[in-house]
């Protein structure tokens, strides 16, 4: 998220009246519904998070055991299951 000052895109009226709410503060506008971005969508990590989980699921389904996976990624043995028993 970056910060725009609001001198740069709103109308001078528009700005005066949000001053009577709030001054030198930060105000968060968040996205329509219809426009949300999902975590990760923007960035692509969703997708090689995504990713490295099929990775994890087929070496735990050739035999790979829950500890190895979470010592090779660095995630707790909790993390692992999580992603072996939600697929």
């Amino acid at each position: 998220m970056k910060y725009i000052n609001a001198h740069a895109i709103l109308p001078d009226m528009l700005v005066e009246e949000l001053q009577k709410y709030i001054q030198a503060g930060y105000i968060y506008i968040p996205a329509k519904d219809e426009q949300h971005k999902s975590w990760g969508e923007l960035t692509g990590s969703r997708k090689e998070i995504d990713k490295r989980n099929k990775v994890i699921i087929e070496k735990y389904r050739n035999g790979v055991s829950v500890n190895e996976l979470a010592n090779e990624y660095c995630l707790s043995i909790y993390a692992i299951r999580k992603i072996i028993y939600q697929n």
